[in-house]
């Protein structure tokens, strides 16, 4: 285990060292003040919620695969487990919910009842803890969802119960955001779609338009609300069609100046996501980032520090966009610990964007605008052994945050007195 002089003596050798390339770690550390990290509430639980006692995930095309013991099963340690994550990373953070983790009180609220005082105790909670908000309306593992179709359906009564639901959430949203004098990111995704080839795709998307049209008819003041808007490639029961496609949804973003989610796990596999930022960012004034890793498809693996990240924390990084862009987590990863899953994926997360900072871009611009792409080429090699590592264990330490391996034993820990026991 490093002691604090070491890695302080460790951290001016790693200064030295990003100098001599004209980087200043201090000033990098510095701008990770303005990286957030938004976390993913179901990751404690696999996308169960609260509805019902012991609910589990259903339909919507995602699925959480494993079971590892220790699962929150309750509001209480659901907020457990993300005070004890905010203890092992640094940074800032916010909590991601979405509308099935309302505190029912073991009571039957259906999703277009849902009030305000069904989230109160996690505002409350969030004052105290010192935690932004975000929050998602929940259209799937619901019966008028078995069908395939919400907000798309062209059973009207099935489309309105959903749009009454997107509405009161965003209404849940900005109450959320004035309580806290903190902006809430409120993000709809809905897995509507087709198994096989369908042969009218125009009319569910024109049904998609209107319906989100009514929702947006409700207004909020922006420095309570945000509003997002999420894409999909395809998913299981939607292969062949997926209504809100990242053409539907960048086109609606756009023009009714919404913010629209790029989430990795999205795209087809060979498409850098990270390549999309500075387009998107030419036509929007904010986008959210839905930060997951697929494998072979949108699996919703533990982010991990891979090219993948390491592109889109660098587009950010590079296009000045840290204040432009919302970040959060999105995978659901059952067959690990799950305390040791979201810590793993936020400090992979924030070393990425570490890694942007610690750049010399403006050196790399100049070889790029000049063509000395040989020159180019040989900085980019060589910044990958730096030892950036060594300047995230000092952000660790600055945060009286356990450093590098040492948070492992204490999941250990909390495993054994804590998660093993439920």
């Amino acid at each position: 285990m490093a002691t604090t002089a070491s890695i302080k003596k460790a951290y001016q050798l790693a200064r030295e060292q990003y100098k001599s390339i004209h980087v200043e770690p201090d000033t990098a550390l510095k701008k990770m003040n303005e990286v957030t990290i938004s976390l993913h509430c179901w990751q404690s639980d696999d996308v169960g919620g609260f509805e019902t006692p012991d609910a589990e995930l259903s339909g919507g095309g995602i699925q959480a695969t494993g079971h590892y013991p220790g699962k929150a099963r309750t509001i209480a340690q659901l907020k457990q487990d993300i005070e004890k994550v905010r203890t092992l990373v640094p940074g800032k953070l916010r909590l991601n919910l979405h509308a099935i983790y309302g505190d029912f009180q073991k009571k039957k609220v259906d999703r277009d009842q849902i009030e305000i005082r069904h989230f109160q105790t996690w505002i409350d909670w969030a004052k105290k803890n010192d935690f932004g908000l975000d929050f998602n309306p929940t259209c799937f593992s619901h019966p008028l969802a078995e069908d395939g179709f919400t907000l798309s359906s062209k059973n009207e009564k099935q489309r309105k119960f959903w749009v009454e639901h997107v509405r009161r959430c965003r209404k849940i949203a900005a109450e959320m955001g004035r309580q806290l004098n903190n902006p809430v990111v409120n993000n709809i995704w809905i897995p509507d779609g087709s198994k096989d080839t369908p042969v009218d795709r125009n009319t569910h998307r024109a049904l998609l338009k209107k319906s989100l049209d009514e929702i947006f008819a409700d207004h909020y003041p922006k420095k309570y609300l945000k509003d997002s808007v999420e894409s999909k490639l395809f998913g299981i029961g939607s292969e062949s069609m997926v209504v809100g496609s990242h053409e539907f949804y960048l086109g609606y973003a756009i023009q009714n100046k919404k913010l629209i989610c790029l989430d990795n796990g999205h795209y087809h596999p060979t498409e850098q996501v990270g390549d999309k930022i500075s387009s998107v960012l030419q036509f929007v004034d904010e986008l959210l980032l839905h930060v997951t890793r697929g494998v072979r498809w949108d699996s919703d693996h533990v982010v991990i520090f891979n090219d993948e990240i390491q592109l889109i924390a660098q587009e950010i990084v590079r296009a000045n966009a840290l204040k432009r862009v919302n970040i959060g987590l999105d995978y659901f990863d059952a067959s690990l610990n799950r305390i040791g899953a979201y810590v793993t994926g936020i400090r992979a997360a924030q070393l990425a964007f570490l890694f942007a900072l610690l750049e010399p871009t403006a050196t790399l611009r100049a070889y790029e605008e000049s063509g000395r792409t040989f020159e180019r080429l040989a900085l980019l090699e060589i910044l990958k052994a730096k030892p950036f590592g060594t300047v995230y264990d000092y952000y660790c330490l600055q945060n009286n945050i356990p450093v590098a391996e040492e948070y492992i034993g204490i999941i250990q820990k909390y495993e054994r007195d804590v998660l093993s026991k439920r």
